[in-house]
């Protein structure tokens, strides 16, 4: 049993507790207000520093080059995958992305936003030409002249002679032979765009809509650069998506027109037989039954054969539409181009209420620091 003297022992243990706590907050609040009268005291400093950045801010605002913003939103619907941005199945890791996972389709949820960063699909949109001003012009080329790279490589005549033009052209897209240089400029172009043109998100989550957006200092480089994107991840996946179909329907298409063209020759020899021997000997008759019904038979059975095969090549046809996607683009980008930039209110803002931070933490610093010492 507890004694009396030691239910007085803990009662006075928990009074000199809270005692002690009440004395911490007192501290606290003390040096809260010893703190804010160390900070009023600066006042000169910090309102200076606050005009300062509101000016730098301002300033920002007013030199910054604007930047055009290219929008296209669509949409993928595909019948035999259920639509949505599932469908791409199978297009990520040809265009070199790898988006893991496993059962399904591997294009699935958000992996889809990751194509249109792949190295791949930006490269061959670069390479690409598009007609700037009734003039052809390679997209690269446009970006290397706005970015104003060749004055940057005056001193480096090897940058200079580089030439971003076609070797060849594979599936649809162009191709350049190996370089060593020419492939690092590339890919350092390619890594910028990601971190400061590119954009891509789903507006909503709920819906497979997807929206790309390209920011440029060029407006026309912008437009060009978002439609020929699209462009060629569209059909890179739409011929994807139905080539093994398609080539099964040039097959079965081949084999039917050779079927047919025996048919035809089978129906044509048995003719040809009897105009051959039009006064032919009763006694004689092995002249021209034998090989009309050979022919005939022949006939007979290409026709069975040529039956099966139409049946079989029209399915094929029914299953290549029902694996073609339908892409519809709702929103294209058109001139003018939306211009994205820092207004001079917010910038003035912004860089006052920065500026006014740093130096407050600055000064609460140099406070803490102080109190230590003494």
């Amino acid at each position: 049993m507890a004694t009396k003297k030691d239910t007085m022992t803990t009662e006075s243990q928990q009074s000199k507790s809270i005692e002690n706590d009440e004395i911490s907050l007192k501290e606290l609040i003390i040096k809260g207000q010893l703190w804010w009268r160390y900070l009023l005291s600066k006042w000169i400093i910090i309102i200076t520093s606050i005009l300062i950045g509101s000016a730098i801010g301002f300033f920002y605002a007013t030199s910054e080059t604007p930047k055009y913003t290219a929008t296209t939103t669509f949409v993928l619907e595909d019948e035999k995958g259920g639509g949505g941005l599932g469908n791409l199945a199978g297009l990520a890791s040809m265009a070199g992305v790898d988006l893991g996972g496993s059962g399904g389709g591997i294009f699935q949820g958000e992996n889809i936003l990751s194509l249109y960063k792949s190295r791949a699909m930006l490269e061959k949109t670069l390479l690409s030409t598009v007609q700037i001003n009734g003039k052809d012009q390679l997209l690269i080329d446009r970006f290397i002249a706005f970015n104003s790279l060749r004055e940057k490589w005056a001193d480096k005549p090897q940058l200079l002679k580089l030439n971003f033009q076609a070797d060849s052209m594979q599936d649809g897209f162009p191709s350049l032979k190996p370089n060593r240089l020419r492939d690092s400029i590339l890919g350092a172009i390619v890594t910028n765009l990601n971190r400061e043109y590119l954009f891509v998100a789903k507006p909503d989550k709920k819906l497979s809509t997807i929206q790309v957006d390209v920011r440029a200092k060029d407006e026309i480089f912008a437009k060009a650069f978002d439609d020929q994107l699209v462009r060629n991840v569209n059909e890179f996946y739409v011929n994807t998506k139905t080539k093994k179909t398609l080539q099964n329907v040039r097959i079965l298409q081949h084999k039917t027109d050779s079927v047919r063209a025996v048919m035809n020759g089978a129906i044509y020899s048995a003719i040809a037989v009897a105009d051959a021997t039009p006064n032919l000997n009763p006694t004689r008759q092995i002249q021209r039954a034998a090989p009309a019904q050979r022919s005939q038979f022949s006939a007979e059975t290409n026709k069975t054969i040529l039956a099966e095969m139409v049946k079989n090549l029209e399915l094929t046809k029914m299953s290549l539409l029902r694996e073609t996607p339908l892409i519809q683009v709702i929103d294209q980008p058109v001139y003018p181009l939306k211009i994205v930039r820092l207004g001079k209110v917010k910038g003035t803002v912004i860089g006052g209420v920065l500026f006014g931070f740093l130096i407050g933490l600055a000064l609460t610093t140099k406070y803490i620091f102080k109190r230590i010492l003494e």
